[in-house]
């Protein structure tokens, strides 16, 4: 069975029913749950875990039944880094690697597709990932 790695933003889309979203990321996630297995990883579960206090909270939100929970590998670290240097040479402002760069790196070692709403930069610097996005 085929991977996707969901994107925080997209489970923050369905998590606090976004008005403009919602529909759209929700749709998504049950047209890819119904072909693959979805997968998140510490990156995606930090991002989300901003609009909870408790962990318990958090992972009743997050079930890892529903969400398979990766391990960033040390590969996507390095792509991460690449990916860096080549917006910081963009004449990118940030002075270390965003979140983005670890998720979209993720995706494209371990040949996961990525279901996101914001596809620009992984298109970006990641050129040959597979995207879902609107």
């Amino acid at each position: 069975m085929s991977r996707v790695l969901v994107d925080a933003n997209v489970l923050l889309d369905v998590l606090t029913e976004d008005p403009r979203w919602y529909a759209w990321s929700a749709g998504q996630l049950d047209a890819c749950a119904e072909r693959a297995q979805l997968c998140i990883n510490p990156i995606v579960y930090a991002e989300v875990s901003v609009g909870f206090e408790r962990i318990e909270q958090l992972d009743d939100a997050l079930p890892p039944d529903a969400f398979i929970r990766l391990e960033l590998p040390w590969e996507a670290g390095f792509l991460a880094g690449k990916a860096f240097l080549h917006y910081r040479r963009a004449k990118g402002a940030r002075t270390s690697p965003l979140p983005d760069f670890y998720i979209g790196a993720h995706a494209a070692i371990e040949g996961m597709t990525l279901l996101t709403r914001d596809a620009r930069g992984y298109r970006t610097y990641y050129p040959k990932l597979e995207i879902i996005s609107p």
